[in-house]
């Protein structure tokens, strides 16, 4: 008698293949949803350099290369050309005020000298002449004005006499009228020598004046012709210390050429080339330091030249404290010029990954240390030791601060 064979709900295959089912799902919600899908690199730690998260004291400054120079420089230049006939001193040497330094020969200017100087002792000679002549005139007219006088008072008296014989009708018309007309002849002579005299005297002030002013130009025209020969001999301006002086005899200088420069005693001041990307952060009495022999020395700025040249300006700047012993004119000094005081920042060590993030994002290690993914972070001052990091970081966390050119923008790196 046959049997009705009971159907199994779970066979094997049905089972297989439900069980292939949900692995397959699981698999795709493992790959779509839960998988990290972010792309990965997988480095050694060694290749990296991490460094900590930390909250410290902060200060703001730039680095700067400084030279030392002479606090007070005076500049020795030709004023006149020539040929370098003497040099009487050598470079280093210290000097004082007046020490004659070199001796320059320069023929065409001797020549013009000596024929400007002829013509000059001819032109004054001449006008002091002239003022001769003028001081004779004056005499001539107060002789001729004595001598009308004198004829005028013998006239005068003949006059009185004749006019008595002539009233007395002793003497004819004619003679009266002879002395008559002779009075008044010499009278009228004398008032055109006293107005004569008197224009002289207007004239001739006004010509010596003027003839005085010019002698005195001239004077000085042949004070200078010889102060000008004086400086073929340069002397030294100032006393100091003899510099940047390399002159050798049979050399040609022109007039305004540089001969080298007077080293004033008195302390030194530091001259730096600042980044122009600074202009605007740079202002006198800004302070600034360096290191040397386990001590800090402080200074200031008390000059800006705002030229700018080849991307960059200088400064001057001078020591508030101390200045270094056996330090030399021309030494280079490792400056920090400060732009603010020390506060309290979370901070980060710096390292070449800003030239590739620019400071905005940063590899953050795992808490094992075995992985390290991107974080946005925010970046505000900087120094030449440290970052200031304004937003994505806490103290404590570490982070790779090394050049990331190698890990080609990954989001995640995994250490081996």
């Amino acid at each position: 008698m046959d049997r009705a064979i009971e159907k199994k709900t779970w066979t094997t295959g049905r089972i297989l293949t439900l069980s292939g089912a949900v692995v397959l799902t699981a698999l795709i919600i493992w790959m779509f949803f839960i998988r990290d899908n972010r792309s990965k690199l997988y480095i050694q730690k060694q290749q990296v350099t991490i460094a900590e998260v930390v909250e410290s004291k902060f200060q703001e400054f730039i680095p700067v290369d400084g030279v030392l120079l002479p606090r007070n420089t005076v500049y020795i230049d030709a004023v006149q050309g020539g040929v370098v006939e003497e040099v009487y001193v050598e470079d280093g040497a210290l000097l004082k005020k007046g020490d004659p330094i070199l001796k320059l020969t320069n023929a065409n200017m001797e020549l013009s000298y000596m024929d400007q100087e002829t013509r000059m002792y001819d032109a004054i000679n001449n006008l002091a002449n002239t003022l001769i002549n003028i001081e004779q005139l004056k005499y001539t007219r107060q002789k001729e004005i004595i001598e009308l006088s004198y004829q005028i008072d013998k006239l005068k008296t003949d006059f009185g006499r004749k006019e008595m014989f002539y009233n007395d009708q002793l003497i004819s018309a004619k003679e009266f009228e002879d002395a008559k007309r002779d009075y008044e002849h010499a009278m009228n002579q004398l008032n055109i020598s006293l107005k004569l005299k008197r224009l002289d005297s207007i004239s001739g002030v006004r010509q010596s004046s003027q003839i005085s002013s010019s002698m005195a130009r001239m004077q000085n025209n042949l004070e200078l012709l010889k102060r000008n020969m004086d400086n073929m001999t340069v002397k030294a301006p100032g006393e100091g210390k003899l510099s940047s002086f390399n002159v050798e005899i049979g050399e040609t200088k022109t007039a305004g050429q540089h001969l080298g420069q007077i080293d004033i005693p008195g302390g030194f001041k530091v001259r730096a080339n600042v980044d122009e990307r600074y202009i605007s952060r740079i202002f006198e009495g800004q302070e600034a330091e360096f290191d040397m022999g386990k001590k800090v020395y402080q200074l200031m700025i008390q000059k800006i030249y705002t030229n700018v040249s080849n991307g960059s300006f200088q400064i001057d700047l001078v020591f508030t404290s101390d200045e270094p012993e056996n330090i030399k004119r021309g030494q280079t000094l490792q400056l920090r010029i400060r732009f603010s005081g020390e506060t309290d920042a979370i901070t980060i060590r710096r390292g070449g990954f800003y030239q590739e993030t620019g400071g905005n994002w940063i590899y953050v290690l795992s808490q094992d240390g075995t992985s390290a993914q991107k974080r946005n972070i925010k970046i505000g001052r900087q120094n030449i030791y440290s970052y200031e990091v304004l937003e994505g970081l806490t103290p404590g966390e570490k982070v790779i601060v090394s050049s990331y050119e190698p890990f080609g923008n990954k989001e995640k790196l995994i250490f081996n």
